[in-house]
């Protein structure tokens, strides 16, 4: 299997630095990785270095806590888009959601749909680690009606990152017309491939040298 289409090659570390990005971005293009991730501020930065590249760029959003008010949300994947992003990684207001206020989770998410404009593909980062099982299959289904593409596992700045488990039950609750990107933890082929064969279609990693290495 060629891993290396599904890998968003990653660092979102706090502190990267632009000759870290710039490393990032010269072995996505090497390795023809699905896109680069990385924190707003360099978006621009990687957009210029892989503008003659298949390698797509992605930004975070309200990274990593999705606290953030809506409306910076929006913003600042406006930003991000304007600065060459094609892909938008938002994390959901987990706080909302454990409140039980759901209408608040499907506007914020839709407000940020609204603002890329259909200009960048758009992946709702859950969290699944701080959520159970009806939570998780909840949320899923708000990402789905705001309009998202994709629906993500993790921040991996949180408790814990992707797990089978999680994967299987994301992919089961959207079907198969949407994204399920597995974030975090993820550190070694098998565990990629355990990802994929649970319903994964994107991979974001920061350790996809050692993973495509040993496909």
């Amino acid at each position: 299997m060629k891993l290396n289409k599904y890998i968003d090659h990653t660092i979102l570390k706090p502190q990267a630095t632009a000759a870290d990005v710039t490393k990032l971005c010269r072995e996505a293009d090497q390795n023809a990785f699905f896109s680069v991730c990385v924190n707003p501020h360099f978006v621009a930065l990687a957009s210029e270095l892989l503008a003659n590249s298949t390698v797509a760029v992605c930004s975070v959003i309200g990274f990593p806590l999705g606290a953030n008010t809506t409306q910076i949300k929006a913003q600042e994947a406006a930003q991000a888009v304007a600065d060459g992003a094609t892909e938008i990684d938002m994390v959901i207001n987990v706080g909302a959601l454990l409140s039980g206020d759901h209408d608040f989770v499907e506007a914020d998410i839709a407000a940020v749909v609204k603002a890329i404009n259909g200009r960048a593909a758009l992946k709702v980062i859950i969290e699944t680690c701080l959520l159970n099982d009806d939570q998780i299959v909840a949320v899923c289904k708000i990402a789905k009606a705001a309009g998202a593409d994709f629906v993500k596992t993790s921040t991996g700045f949180s408790t814990a990152g992707a797990t089978v488990e999680h994967v299987a039950l994301m992919r089961k609750t959207v079907g198969p017309d949407m994204g399920v990107k597995a974030s975090g933890g993820i550190r070694d082929c098998a565990k990629a491939l355990a990802m994929i064969e649970a319903g994964a279609n994107r991979l974001g990693t920061s350790n996809s040298l050692q993973i495509v290495s040993a496909d």
